[in-house]
């Protein structure tokens, strides 16, 4: 009877996990607009909890330093959009200039390379690199961004309301569950999570515009073309583990090679980022962040896998908080702590055979 059972049970669940990924795939543009709010007003609250411990404003109720949080992230958000919108049109008008060089770039290393004289050659340059045109690769940028207007006004109202029915939410709770073992048990694990993941991104955003700050620096002393739209592109995709500082390298280093021509203020280019990722992320963020999120690097690479193939690129930048989300819902029940415990990069009291 036992293996029947256990099958049945294995068989059941796998189901659940294909029907509630088929069901986040298709429900992507309600649900996702939510989730990204739930995370905003993480980010925001620890906000507004910090200016609660200055002198001045301080003093300030709690809902007005919310408002004020807020009002100053919907600020920023906007900002962010205008400075994305102005550097893709700017850089439609430097296409022409880019593609020059890109061209330049390619009969100089098919000189180096003595490939040129070959009668071949002018058909592989025009199969390959003729047909890479900057312009169409802008237009299609150009297009996905204004595709995430909708969603960026939808996670402004949504963490509104979150913040203004958040005081409220306990007594919601307590009245929901009549059961105070439940209620006691669903509030730990709420407060659990606002703990971590709060401070988690916290932490997280004070280290992506400490690097997106050296980013700027180092971009603007290069002479490189939009400094300020590269440098808050580096400090976003920071949020993604792994993945996001190399492709927040590799996009303005890309860059450098269409507008200069060059290959050697390139390599400058790239070992300086490389310096400043690295810095930040192997001696500064492992000290702010510690153990806030206790996630195992495997789980974490997972995660970016399955949250990055549902949801692409705002899957991966909310991979890590969901994911720890998910650990401590698991970790607060018996039937599915041993889940927990394996998704966890630190645990206490592992068991460990004798030499």
């Amino acid at each position: 009877m036992t293996g029947p059972n256990t099958l049945s049970t294995l068989v059941n669940a796998m189901l659940m996990v294909v029907l509630a990924g088929y069901l986040l795939k298709v429900g992507q543009p309600v649900l996702l607009p939510i989730l990204a709010a739930v995370i905003v007003v993480y980010v925001l609250v620890n906000l507004s909890e910090a200016l609660g411990r200055l002198p001045v404003i301080g003093r300030l109720p709690a809902a007005l330093r919310r408002f004020l949080v807020l009002l100053a992230f919907t600020a920023a958000l906007f900002a962010l959009t205008g400075v994305v919108v102005g550097t893709i049109s700017e850089i439609l008008a430097q296409a022409p200039r880019y593609q020059a060089n890109i061209e330049r770039l390619v009969a100089q290393m098919a000189e180096f390379i003595g490939v040129d004289d070959r009668p071949d050659w002018p058909a592989i340059r025009d199969a390959t690199f003729g047909r890479f045109s900057v312009q169409g690769v802008i237009n299609t940028a150009f297009l996905n961004v204004t595709g995430i207007g909708s969603a960026v006004f939808l996670i402004i109202i949504y963490s509104a309301f979150l913040m203004a029915e958040r005081a409220g939410f306990a007594n919601k709770l307590f009245t929901a569950l009549p059961d105070p073992r439940d209620a006691e048990r669903t509030a730990a694990i709420i407060r659990d999570v606002n703990e971590r993941i709060g401070d988690y991104l916290a932490v997280k955003t004070l280290i992506n515009v400490l690097l997106g700050s050296i980013s700027f620096v180092i971009l603007w002393a290069m002479d490189v073309d939009f400094p300020l739209f590269w440098a808050l592109l580096i400090g976003l995709l920071n949020y993604i583990p792994y993945v996001g500082s190399l492709v927040g390298v590799a996009l303005p280093v890309l860059l450098s090679v269409v507008q200069f021509g060059e290959l050697s203020r390139t390599i400058i280019l790239a070992v300086l980022l490389t310096i400043a990722q690295v810095s930040v992320g192997n001696v500064i963020e492992p000290r702010l962040i510690g153990r806030r999120v206790n996630l195992s690097p495997f789980v974490v690479l997972v995660a970016l896998a399955v949250w990055s193939s549902v949801w692409g690129v705002a899957g991966a930048l909310l991979a890590v908080p969901l994911t720890s989300m998910l650990a401590i819902v698991l970790s607060a029940f018996d039937a599915t702590r041993p889940i927990a415990i394996l998704m966890a990069d630190r645990v206490m009291g592992a068991y460990r055979p004798d030499p």
